[in-house]
C-alpha cells in the first residue's frame, strides 16, 4: 500500500500541489535575481559591466575603428578555433596558470583604459571556469573598462544560433 493512512494521502496531495506550483515561482525568482542581470553575489563585476549577446551584437554592428572594443576569448583554444565572435583574439585559457600568464603578457602592452570585452561560452555561464579568473586578472592589472559578455548556455546556443557574426580558425 503506497499511502498507509488518510494523513499520508493528504500530505502527498499537499506536496504534489506545492511542487507543481513551486518550480515556476523558483524559475521566476532565479530569472529575476540571476538570469536577467547575470550578476551573482560571487561575481567580481558590476551590473554595468555585463553585456547581453543581442546588445553586444548591436554594438559591434555600430562600432567604428575608434569605438570598437578589443574582444578577448578566454576559454579553450579548440573551441576558439571552432568558432568565435568576429574580431576576437585568443591569448590563453584563463582557468590555467599558463593561460592567465599568456593573457597578462599580451595585455600588458595595452593602455589600462582600453575598451575590453571578454567572453568564454564553453559551458553554462554560471559554471564557467574561465571568465571569473580572466576578469579578476584584468581588474588586478588596473584595466578600467572591462566588460563581460554573458552567454548563459554556451557560445553555440547564445551567439551562433542567434545568427550573430562569427569567425572560424585562428
Amino acid at each position: 500500500m503506497l499511502f498507509p493512512s488518510k494523513f499520508h494521502r493528504s500530505a502527498a496531495v499537499f506536496l504534489l500541489v506545492i511542487s507543481a506550483a513551486l518550480p515556476p515561482a523558483t524559475v521566476l525568482v532565479w530569472a529575476q535575481n540571476n538570469g536577467a542581470d547575470s550578476k551573482n553575489a560571487e561575481d567580481p563585476w558590476s551590473k554595468a559591466q555585463v553585456l547581453q549577446p543581442a546588445d553586444f551584437a548591436g554594438e559591434l554592428g555600430n562600432a567604428n575603428g575608434e569605438s570598437a572594443p578589443t574582444i578577448v576569448y578566454v576559454g579553450f583554444r579548440t573551441l576558439f578555433e571552432g568558432g568565435h565572435v568576429s574580431g576576437a583574439s585568443f591569448h590563453g585559457t584563463a582557468s590555467t596558470e599558463k593561460g592567465i600568464a599568456e593573457l597578462k603578457k599580451w595585455i600588458a602592452t595595452l593602455p589600462r583604459t582600453t575598451n575590453l570585452v571578454i567572453y568564454c561560452g564553453c559551458c553554462p555561464f554560471d559554471r564557467c571556469p574561465n571568465i571569473r579568473p580572466a576578469f579578476t586578472a584584468l581588474q588586478d592589472m588596473g584595466f578600467t573598462h572591462v566588460r563581460v559578455l554573458v552567454l548563459p548556455t554556451s557560445f553555440a546556443v547564445d551567439w551562433v544560433e542567434k545568427g550573430y557574426l562569427m569567425q572560424k580558425g585562428l
